[in-house]
């Protein structure tokens, strides 16, 4: 089916962070009660239908800054060959999987295999260590959560954090948090010319299981413990009320 129209009705929370006074948290009920689920590899059609096997891996993977970079880098010395299909031969150094974007920003490489481009670290389908990240599978192979092993913006998406300083009419002021969903306009203009994406895709809302729930792990270290505890009353409380509040359109009815 196709996917739904990015403008539609939401819910939203706000509260107080109980950790941080001078934070509010402002949470999308709608997205966060949300059936999604990555697909990827059971029906995820990739952002670009010349590369359908990569999913959104296509472009490669930019760097949110030095520590987000020198985290993933302690990974990548983990990989061996059982794990990483496009690992080189001998001692891997950061450009074997390092290059900058045409604005200078650092990302992580990209590869051609078979005429399909996609970050150096995916694996293709027939690798025999599976196929997909090859960081993410190293955190299932060491009981890792993979938000530990991958780039920031991979273990994020499609959940989006943004921050905005907000003052009130009596002159105090507060930072804003919120979390939701990362829709195509995440990704810039570009984003409309994504031949598909799941976030607002019926086939990808299908999970027995909320968002803020399969996805505790990830909102835990966006929000920090005290916010997620509190985010998860008030997307129960929402649940409780579906058939008032604004429901997500992908969602099955």
């Amino acid at each position: 089916m196709p996917e739904v129209d990015l403008d539609f009705p939401r819910a939203w929370v706000e509260f107080v962070n109980p950790a941080d006074a001078d934070e509010v948290m402002r949470c999308d009920l709608t997205w966060l009660t949300s059936s999604w689920t990555c697909i990827f590899g059971g029906g995820c059609a990739g952002i670009y239908r010349t590369a359908p096997d990569v999913g959104c891996c296509t472009l490669g993977a930019h760097f949110a800054d030095e520590d987000d970079e020198q985290r993933v880098a302690a990974y990548v010395d983990r990989l061996d060959a059982t794990l990483w299909q496009l690992r080189p031969d001998g001692e891997v150094t950061a450009d074997d999987w390092i290059e900058k974007d045409e604005d200078g920003d650092r990302k992580t490489k990209v590869a051609v295999v078979d005429g399909q481009q996609a970050c150096v670290f995916h694996n293709r389908p027939g690798f025999a260590g599976g196929t997909g990240c090859a960081l993410h599978l190293l955190a299932l192979r060491e009981g890792l959560e993979p938000l530990q092993t991958k780039p920031d913006v991979c273990w994020q998406l499609p959940i989006r954090r943004t921050f905005r300083d907000v003052e009130r009419p009596d002159g105090t002021t507060y930072l804003e948090v919120t979390i939701g969903e990362y829709d195509r306009r995440g990704w810039g203009p570009g984003g409309h010319d994504l031949d598909w994406y799941c976030s607002g895709n019926t086939e990808a809302h299908v999970s027995p299981e909320p968002v803020f729930l399969t996805n505790a792990a990830e909102l835990t270290e966006l929000m920090g413990r005290a916010a997620y505890d509190e985010l998860v009353r008030h997307c129960e409380a929402h649940l409780r009320s579906r058939s008032m509040l604004a429901l997500h359109p992908a969602d099955p009815h």
